[in-house]
């Protein structure tokens, strides 16, 4: 009587814990409120003239008084930022592009980094012209010595919706770098990328550099929406 006790708590005990898992695992995957790329005018590409839409993100080594952290509903994600001083992307993860078009995104990078320990990584893949242009000078990739992040969209597996992968890796601050009040480099790099979207459809997307925590820097902000991944849906 006693051992058939014993195993029906320790399957309830491990119900819970599992439930318990699933719910943290729920909330970490809460995002902040969609930014979509706005619609600028129409761009001539290789496959015919289609709208050209226009989306700015920016990169922070952490949150301060000018800059605040994301706004997600996960308070477990929220105080391990504030701690550990988590980088993000802002002013969204969550991000709605148009279908058919050409998309042009600015990302204004504030933070350091590293080496990478993929090289590919370091390449910019899937653009229009296989290039991004860095500060102003275009490039097909950029020294894997010293990335900081990457911007890296996935198909999702056995999808049916339209491929879609983009590459781009973003160059770190230096360490001499003139910084403001807040800690942040004075002249943060600028990269600037374009890609064609096909029909709507659902992908994510991350960064792909070890910058957080746990086991070789690929927890905490890495595996958090809101903070270094999120989601693109094509509409």
């Amino acid at each position: 009587m006693k051992r058939a006790l014993f195993t029906v708590l320790s399957v309830v005990i491990g119900v819970l814990v599992v439930g318990g898992s699933v719910a943290l695992f729920s909330a970490g995957a809460q995002e902040p409120d969609p930014i979509a790329a706005k619609v600028v005018g129409k761009a001539k590409t290789p496959q015919g003239e289609l709208p050209h839409a226009e989306l700015d993100l920016s990169i922070y080594p952490n949150s301060s008084p000018a800059v605040p952290p994301p706004a997600v509903s996960d308070r477990l994600a929220q105080s391990e930022s504030e701690s550990q001083q988590w980088p993000f992307y802002t002013p969204s993860t969550n991000l709605e592009l148009p279908a058919h078009s050409l998309v042009t995104i600015r990302i204004t990078q504030y933070d350091s980094g590293g080496q990478i320990y993929n090289p590919y990584l370091a390449k910019v893949v899937g653009t229009v012209d296989g290039s991004a242009t860095y500060d102003g000078e275009k490039k097909t990739g950029i020294d894997p010595n010293t990335v900081g992040h990457t911007f890296t969209i996935h198909q999702f597996p056995e999808s049916t919706q339209p491929y879609l992968y983009v590459n781009i890796p973003v160059p770190m601050n230096g360490a001499n770098a003139p910084t403001d009040a807040n800690g942040y480099p004075k002249d943060p790099h600028v990269i600037e990328f374009s890609f064609i979207t096909g029909e709507p459809g659902q992908y994510i997307w991350n960064c792909e550099f070890p910058c957080g925590t746990g086991y070789v820097f690929f927890g905490g902000p890495m595996q958090q929406r809101g903070w270094m991944s999120g989601t693109v849906t094509v509409v």
